[in-house]
């Protein structure tokens, strides 16, 4: 018995950078899957996805697309949604912080393959985070918060159209 297969059509994407007022995290044009060049997730059903094993009926002759991912453009950019700052972290608690910071990302991108830590940079007095994704990064601060107790927080939203937030945080 014969088996059937899938058409994929083949599109690459060209065309003008979205402007900075549009949203990037949707690609242009919601019918077909588009794959990021750089990470592999898909976008499909608007919204953008590790892989595509819980589908199982895909639509024949479906377009394809390649582009990088938003979370992907923002690391190439070298940009950020989400910034922490923190200060005055007491030595014996460094390597708990540091075990905090990779495990929440993990998962967190476990869960959304937009969530992304950028960099956790140690600085002269302090840590510097930077995430893809603004509500990660402010998820990120209070779990910090809320694990190390004495810790003061103060976070800050940029005006729209920017997303961006940055968040200083001071061990007591």
């Amino acid at each position: 018995m014969p088996t059937k297969h899938k058409k994929l059509v083949m599109e690459e994407h060209i065309g003008q950078p979205p402007s900075k007022h549009e949203k990037r995290e949707f690609p242009v044009g919601k019918e077909g899957l588009t794959f990021c060049r750089i990470c592999s997730a898909v976008y499909y059903k608007k919204s953008w996805h590790h892989s595509l094993l819980k589908y199982d009926n895909l639509p024949e002759n479906m377009k394809v697309k390649f582009v990088v991912c938003p979370a992907d453009q923002t690391i190439l950019d070298h940009q950020f949604e989400g910034e922490i700052i923190i200060q005055n972290i007491p030595d014996k608690i460094q390597s708990g912080l540091m075990n905090l910071i990779r495990g929440y990302t993990q998962r967190s991108y476990a869960k959304d393959p937009m969530d992304r830590l950028i960099e956790a940079k140690k600085t002269r007095d302090g840590l510097r985070v930077t995430t893809t994704e603004n509500q990660m990064a402010v998820r990120l601060a209070k779990k910090i918060k809320d694990s190390f107790k004495k810790v003061s927080l103060e976070i800050h939203y940029a005006k729209p159209p920017l997303e961006t937030v940055h968040i200083k945080m001071r061990f007591l």
